[in-house]
């Protein structure tokens, strides 16, 4: 079945500049009286870009509310090439793109999955033009998640989540076959990482939730088939009253359909979250 048509106003294409005269890319949409307003801006998920059509949901969802939209590709995400690959926890890249945005009002972040964890570590480390956040579906536990993705359960998404990244990837090495493989033979070693393990380690969102320090909501479904949900519900969310858990019992990964509603729970809650 094909993924439902989302219509947007035409959008303004974007350049972000990097330090290392790179770019993120985006697509600007814009309403009236939305300059009145903080920015929102949507961060997309492991092999997603601006166009993924969760984005553009939650775009329409957003600019409905009078609220300009950003729809963010991530490093080598959409058709720019670029010199290296996103990766969940290459916040850098958040952050100085976020220097360039014209922003008054201040910036709504929304990250999904990847882009989620990302968007958490980059709080945790200085929210810079954030002045609210949205994290949707977050692995905060890179290891448990790749592990977690090698199920059984999990294997026809697995296979063509990877097949996507080794498409993606500038002349990867033969013989991946499994995402916990790409991330230690591709991203380790190309982003100054020991190995897979080191990268799980220094990039999990886990270790960077106490930091935060602008109000920020976690939408989580229990039920996720690709990320554990020990890394939610052993947490002690009490430790920092800036970052607020909504954890529901279903949902699966970056869902939250529910029947009598024509928007996901998680668009609902950043709109609610985001209001005045």
């Amino acid at each position: 079945m094909s993924p439902p048509r989302v219509d947007l106003p035409r959008a303004e294409p974007v350049a972000l500049p990097l330090d290392d005269g790179d770019a993120l890319t985006g697509e600007l949409n814009r309403v009236s009286g939305g300059d009145a307003k903080p920015l929102v801006l949507l961060i997309h998920g492991l092999t997603g870009n601006a166009n993924s059509t969760y984005m553009r949901v939650s775009a329409a969802a957003h600019l409905a509310a009078r609220s300009n939209v950003l729809r963010l590709n991530l490093r080598g995400a959409g058709t720019r090439p670029a010199k290296l690959m996103y990766h969940a926890g290459r916040s850098e890249d958040l952050a100085q793109a976020l220097r360039s945005i014209d922003a008054p009002h201040g910036i709504h972040a929304i990250g999904y999955s990847l882009g989620a964890n990302m968007l958490l570590k980059h709080l945790g480390e200085g929210a810079g033009k954030i002045v609210k956040a949205v994290a949707v579906s977050a692995p905060i536990d890179l290891a448990g998640t790749s592990i977690r993705m090698r199920a059984r359960r999990n294997r026809f998404y697995h296979d063509h989540l990877l097949r996507q990244m080794l498409a993606d990837a500038h002349e990867p090495p033969p013989g991946i076959r499994s995402i916990w493989e790409f991330d230690d033979r591709i991203v380790a070693p190309r982003n100054g990482f020991k190995d897979a393990a080191d990268y799980y380690a220094r990039c999990s969102a886990a270790g960077f939730l106490d930091a935060i320090a602008v109000p920020t909501l976690i939408v989580h479904a229990l039920d996720d088939p690709w990320i554990p949900p020990a890394a939610y519900t052993a947490r002690d969310w009490a430790r920092n009253p800036r970052v607020t858990p909504l954890l529901a019992a279903g949902g699966g990964h970056v869902g939250f359909h529910e029947a009598g509603h024509a928007l996901p729970l998680h668009d609902r809650a950043a709109l609610k979250f985001f209001s005045p």
